[in-house]
């Protein structure tokens, strides 16, 4: 709270609003990159990431990913229709691809572009359990955490001067460069815990909306933290999650709210 209310201060004293509310949790936080020119960016390093590796289709598992990515999608739009914010789903451009993949992962650009990593799926076991990932993995790019992280690391590097201007749009771009690097194993930048938490509830409630029961979540979690105890090595999935007791406390702390999304999606309680 305290760096945003800095980070804010500069930004005011350029001129500059940049401080956004999520609409679905109420987290505000700084971002004031381009988002069209963090989607273009983020598109090309995805074409390059599919292109490096296997993309499954035409299976049952590579439709079930993406009639799941479609249906929370679906949901997103029509919850920010409702609230009168569509316009803040102006530069997506929905993806959602299989991978051939032994990791444990699932990722999503800024723009919307999904990747699933078939080695995660036995762990979803289930619709349900896509449903909790690709919540998740959506809320990261509906709630614009890599605007955010572009946005503290050029305030870092080069705070005003990359705030406007020819200068500015390039030095945005290597900063994209930095944190979504080609070949990277995770697919792309880590984000912070708060970041991880603010996921884990809105994915929550959009899977809710969605019209997948949200109850499903807490006993993923606990497969996926069951699938990562045997290898030594946390997957790069988890690598920056609140401990699974946590995470599940929080998720039971929130699924009254999300249970009422279920309900009115149809859902039955």
């Amino acid at each position: 709270m305290k760096i945003l209310k800095i980070s804010t201060l500069l930004l005011a004293g350029l001129g500059i609003t940049a401080c956004v509310t999520n609409p679905v949790t109420g987290r505000s936080s700084i971002q004031f990159a381009n988002n069209a020119e963090i989607a273009t960016a983020a598109s090309g390093e995805y074409r390059k990431a599919l292109s490096s590796g296997k993309v499954v289709t035409g299976t049952a598992d590579a439709n079930r990913v993406k009639n799941v990515g479609g249906k929370i999608k679906n949901a997103a739009y029509a919850y920010y229709k409702s609230i009168g914010r569509e316009s803040d789903l102006a530069n997506y451009s929905w993806e959602f691809n299989l991978i051939e993949d032994k990791q444990l992962n699932a990722w999503c650009m800024p723009g919307g572009k999904v990747a699933f990593y078939t080695g995660i799926l036995p762990v979803c076991k289930d619709e349900n359990g896509v449903a909790v990932v690709m919540g998740h993995e959506v809320s990261h790019a509906l709630a614009g955490h890599g605007n955010e992280r572009i946005s503290q690391a050029m305030l870092a590097e080069y705070g005003g001067a990359a705030l406007g201007g020819a200068s500015g749009n390039s030095k945005l771009m290597g900063v994209v460069k930095q944190l979504y690097p080609y070949g990277a194993q995770v697919g792309l930048l880590s984000y912070g815990r708060k970041q991880e938490l603010e996921a884990d509830k809105m994915g929550l409630y959009l899977m809710a909306m969605a019209g997948y029961d949200p109850r499903t979540s807490t006993s993923f979690w606990q497969r996926m933290q069951q699938a990562s105890g045997g290898g030594g090595k946390t997957p790069e999935f988890l690598s920056t999650h609140p401990n699974p007791e946590n995470r599940i406390a929080d998720l039971n702390a929130d699924m009254p709210k999300a249970l009422e999304y279920y309900k009115a999606a149809g859902g039955k309680l």
